[in-house]
């Protein structure tokens, strides 16, 4: 039996030398140390054996048992390192190999010229107030000296959800609501960007939906002078500083006196061509000083505060600034047209 056991750990730590995985390993163990195995198998015969026999060939079992289990655990612990070595070679990376590029996306040209304006104003004082798109009939219109049945209405053709309810035409609301939370108290100074709605025929220049910046400061003693000043402040900033600007007569129902106000054409610099119309001026947005009538209703007293307001559209700005023929570019989502303003 001492014979038989030596055999047994020598053709097993053979068979462990040459097993070239783990699975051929497990085939080892069981087949010497599993129940059935060949060391069971040997201490079957130990009852045949004298007392004193027993323990020797019991101790040299064990020890059999033991160096091939420490051999199994050592060629295990090689082939898993072998494996490891091989996975890290297979799945090396050459950090020398130029990167894959990524697409990178970039805010809708839109989005720029409207944050180019809003960093313009705050810087000089304003804060940007929003408002519902959804409004009422009475800060929509009557609060801003539109009584119903106003003839000016009619040029805004607007949503009605009901009677009193409407998709906002302007940003003119988000004034109105804010000259109010001031309980009649200066100064108020504020810009008004958002979405606005109109019942318009969608064309190359007009759009049912669109997007509008309005402007409001009142305080004592603001003058239109002030609001000229602001308004070429903030055309050189846009159009560059060889712009001039023009403020002509208007008429409209929350400012009195009221102007359009005109930049000088960049293509033909003031002296005519077909994208001004032979007028060397093209218009760019309406202003004028704040009706006493809107003051009032919002509880400023008119003898005391003055003010005035503007309003523009930023599809219009755009498409002047960056020569954009169609206001539905700015809405199609043409991966065409926008990757063409990522770097603006």
């Amino acid at each position: 039996m001492k014979e038989r056991l030596k055999e047994i750990k020598q053709e097993a730590l053979d068979r462990i030398q040459s097993a070239a995985d783990e699975q051929s390993l497990q085939d080892v163990r069981v087949y010497f140390l599993g129940k059935k195995g060949q060391i069971t198998e040997v201490l079957k015969g130990m009852g045949k054996l004298s007392k004193e026999e027993r323990p020797v060939i019991g101790q040299l079992a064990n020890e059999v048992r033991d160096e091939i289990t420490e051999a199994l655990e050592s060629k295990k612990a090689k082939l898993e390192q072998v494996a490891l070595e091989q996975q890290l070679q297979e799945e090396s990376v050459d950090v020398t190999l130029p990167g894959r590029p990524v697409n990178m996306g970039g805010p809708h040209l839109l989005r720029k010229v409207i944050r180019d304006i809003e960093d313009l104003f705050t810087s000089m004082g304003y804060e940007v107030a929003e408002g519902p798109e959804v409004e009422t009939d009475f800060y929509n219109f009557e609060s801003l000296n539109l009584p119903k049945h106003h003839p000016a209405r009619d040029m805004q053709d607007s949503f009605f959800i009901t009677d009193e309810l409407l998709m906002r035409t302007q940003t003119s609301p988000v004034q109105a609501r804010t000259l109010r939370k001031h309980d009649g108290q200066g100064p108020v100074k504020i810009i008004c960007p958002g979405k606005v709605y109109r019942r318009d025929t969608d064309d190359a220049t007009h759009s049912h939906q669109f997007t509008q910046i309005e402007g409001l400061y009142v305080d004592e003693n603001i003058r239109m002078s002030d609001l000229k000043g602001t308004l070429n402040v903030f055309a050189k900033h846009i159009f560059g500083e060889d712009r001039s600007i023009r403020l002509r007569p208007s008429f409209f129902p929350f400012t009195e006196p009221s102007v359009e106000m005109d930049i000088s054409c960049k293509i033909c610099g003031g002296e005519g061509c077909s994208v001004c119309k032979g007028s060397g001026w093209i218009e760019i947005l309406g202003a004028g000083m704040v009706h006493p009538n809107v003051l009032e209703m919002a509880g400023f007293d008119s003898e005391k505060y003055t003010g005035f307001a503007f309003g523009m559209g930023p599809e219009r700005i755009a498409m002047l600034k960056y020569g954009v023929e169609d206001i539905r570019h700015f809405y199609t989502n043409d991966i065409r047209f926008l990757k063409q303003f990522h770097g603006v």
